[in-house]
């Protein structure tokens, strides 16, 4: 049979199937080659960065918070170093055995925290319980926990020795170490420093491995915060105040004590309180710093800023009398009352008595427009700028607001609203030098504690703010004229001291009613001033009490004025202050 020789030449023809698989095949190297060429060349850098942060990590370093220290470098608050348990959810297997486990040894609900773990089966981080003591620790490490499911970090936490102790001042920080309140708020992140960081190596299972020092950065610790406080005299402020709440039971108290000639704040304690190392159940009055952030009309207490600032703009003198009446005086529509009945009172008679219709008089000769010139001129209307959070400008009308009645009300200190420290440190103005000065309460911070003098320096931790008030002769006429003769013969008899000649001035102003809007005759706050040496004053105290519910009568004289003396007498002694105003050679105990 003969051959065909073009079949032996000729190539099968390929069935449609078979093309369409040799075509699956080279699209599917194509697209292979392509993702190859993708992952080498175009998204090589984006994909290594993503294999570098899966097998390394940044941790953050906490900075150490720096001390709280008193003038003399008491320690107020301070850090300890802590445990707290976290673990890694991914790696937890059985989490209801693990949070039934963990609840045994620790004082958490197995319940809440399987639900917990099972919520975020995907992370690798969820804390369990921050801060845990030695025992704590000790009992989970016994517990037999899945290896790399758990682990403690260390952290910070905040702690005040003295409890209680100043802690409107201090304020405290919070389980993320924020300041909350006080100066552990104000002074942020001088305190807090700045956290450090550090590169972590880990390998597939994610245990780390490696620490790359070259890129590790340190943590700035924070620095010591010196205060213008005096441990001491913060301790016998405290007590005053305590005595006061126990014996008056007012809604609310406060004391203060400065140094007049730069109103440094050497005391300031509030209630009702709470501690700072325990904040939890506090009453929402007790965060309250009264001292700063309580407003209330001064009563009497403001008397002695109008006579300052009559005679500075010359309207009356230091020999001058006035007709009081003898206690009814009519004023347009209005008429006023004084306590008891006076004829004519001698200016100083005018406070040592704290007649009304006398201040009312100087208010006709001074006018609105001057009035609210020395309220301004004292500070009032205006925050003081202590370094405090929390603080109010008390509250001070626009001028265009004032009619008559402010003219006769003013001069005996209603139709104002001032904070304690504004008052105190107005008063500062007539004690010291007639200068206005913002308080005072921070002096410096240093980097470490032992960098801390026995002796404070005058440089100030932020710059004080001075601004002329009056003549200093003004002021020490008053000082040394009618605000002693009110401790010896006037409303503040009970503040006298045998040792110190003392001045003061005392407060009793009425409250408006809720219900009827006018002031009532059962609802007022007790205050007293007082200072001393009065031919050279170093230390002046206030007291406030705020509804005062023991009693009948609750004058400023009764009420505030015997604590505030003994809180005196007792920070005289122990600043070694000699009754003529020079510094004892020996300390005396009070």
């Amino acid at each position: 049979m003969p051959i065909d020789r073009r079949s032996i030449h000729e190539t099968p023809a390929r069935s449609p199937r078979v093309c369409v698989v040799i075509g699956l095949v080279l699209l599917t190297w194509l697209v292979l080659a392509g993702r190859l060429v993708q992952l080498q060349w175009i998204s090589r850098p984006q994909l290594s960065q993503l294999a570098d942060r899966q097998r390394s990590m940044i941790e953050s370093i906490p900075a150490r918070p720096g001390e709280i220290v008193d003038r003399h470098g008491r320690l107020l608050a301070t850090t300890v170093t802590m445990r707290s348990l976290y673990v890694v959810p991914t790696r937890i297997t059985e989490p209801w055995q693990f949070a039934l486990k963990v609840s045994e040894s620790l004082d958490v609900d197995a319940d809440q925290l399987f639900e917990r773990i099972t919520k975020n089966r995907t992370k690798r981080f969820l804390w369990v319980h921050r801060r845990l003591d030695d025992e704590q620790a000790d009992g989970i490490r016994d517990l037999d926990l899945p290896p790399h499911s758990w682990g403690f970090r260390e952290e910070y936490l905040r702690r005040y020795p003295q409890g209680k102790f100043a802690a409107h001042l201090l304020g405290l920080r919070d389980i993320d170490g924020n300041g909350r309140g006080g100066l552990e708020q104000s002074l942020g992140s001088v305190i807090r420093g700045q956290d450090g960081r550090r590169t972590l190596v880990r390998d597939a299972r994610g245990r780390v491995v490696d620490v790359r020092e070259d890129v590790a950065e340190a943590p700035r610790h924070g620095r010591t915060a010196v205060l213008t406080i005096d441990a001491v005299v913060q301790l016998y402020a405290e007590r005053e105040l305590e005595t006061v709440m126990k014996e008056w039971k007012p809604k609310s108290a406060c004391a203060i004590v400065i140094d007049p000639r730069t109103c440094d704040v050497l005391a300031m304690a509030s209630r009702p309180t709470f501690d700072p190392n325990r904040p939890v159940n506090v009453p929402p009055a007790a965060w309250k710093n009264t001292a700063i952030s309580a407003i209330y009309e001064p009563g009497s207490t403001f008397k002695p800023f109008i006579v300052a600032w009559g005679l500075q703009k010359g309207v009356i003198a230091a020999d001058s009398s006035f007709d009081c009446e003898n206690g009814s005086y009519r004023m347009g529509r209005r008429i006023l009352h004084d306590h008891h009945s006076y004829g004519r009172l001698s200016l100083t008679d005018v406070l040592v008595k704290s007649s009304n219709i006398g201040m009312a008089k100087i208010g006709e000769r001074l006018t609105n427009k001057e009035l609210f010139a020395a309220s301004v001129r004292f500070g009032f209307g205006r925050k003081t700028g202590i370094s405090l959070p929390g603080e109010l400008q008390g509250m001070l009308r626009p001028l265009k607001k004032w009619n008559s009645y402010s003219t006769g009300s003013i001069p005996m200190g209603q139709e104002i609203a001032v904070t304690p420290l504004q008052l105190i440190s107005g008063i500062a103005v007539l004690a010291g030098d007639g200068v206005l000065r913002t308080p005072r309460l921070v002096s410096k911070t240093v980097e470490h504690i032992d960098a801390i003098p026995e002796d404070v320096p005058a440089t100030s931790f932020r710059p004080t703010v001075t601004s002329p008030a009056i003549e200093r002769d003004i002021g020490r006429w008053l000082v040394e004229g009618p605000l002693v003769d009110v401790v010896k013969r006037g409303t503040g008899t009970k503040a006298r001291l045998e040792d110190y000649k003392v001045f003061g001035k005392t407060g009793t102003a009425q409250k408006p009613d809720p219900a009827t809007g006018k002031y009532s005759s059962q609802l007022h706050v007790s205050s007293f001033f007082c200072g001393a040496p009065a031919n050279d004053p170093r230390v002046l105290v206030l007291i406030v009490a705020d509804e005062p519910t023991v009693g009948k009568t609750h004058y400023g004289g009764t009420v505030a004025a015997p604590a505030a003396s003994r809180l005196l007498h007792k920070t005289l002694l122990h600043l070694r202050i000699s009754p003529g105003g020079k510094p004892l050679r020996e300390a005396r105990r009070p």
